[in-house]
Order: C-alpha cells, then sequence, then structure tokens
C-alpha cells in the first residue's frame, strides 16, 4: 500500500477530525473522499456523455433544459 504525504491547513485538519470519528479514522475518512471524488467525476463523465449523445439525437440542449437538469440531479 501506498503511502502519501498531504498537507492541510487548520480548517482542513478540523474538518477531517471530525470526519475521521464517523469513517474509523483519517486514513478511511480521506479513502471515502476519494472514493466520493471518483463517482461523482464518474456521474459528470457520464452526464456529458448523455448530454452529447441527446445533442446529437435531438439537436443543441438549450441553457433552461440544462439548468432544470442541473436543478433536478443536483448537480
Amino acid at each position: 500500500m501506498a503511502t502519501t504525504t498531504v498537507r492541510l491547513d487548520e480548517d482542513e485538519e478540523r474538518i477531517l477530525d471530525g470526519l475521521a470519528g464517523i469513517y474509523g479514522g483519517r486514513s478511511n475518512t480521506i479513502r471515502q473522499a476519494l472514493r466520493l471524488l471518483w463517482v461523482r467525476a464518474e456521474r459528470q463523465r457520464a452526464l456529458g456523455a448523455l448530454l452529447e449523445q441527446w445533442a446529437e439525437d435531438a439537436g443543441p440542449i438549450d441553457e433552461a433544459g440544462v439548468a432544470e437538469m442541473i436543478e433536478r440531479y443536483q448537480l
């Protein structure tokens, strides 16, 4: 298993310490955060692919439609 050094400011330290009690330690908290970021990035990638396909199939998407999707799916 690799070791990575992360420099945190005081606020980030406080956040990490607060979450460490929930997620079983500082390392587990950081691992969980990485997983959540990965899921978020994958969702954004999938949404981009969906929007591209939609534009190909139905034409360009208007800004109001995009704003509605952002609100509906909390993106």
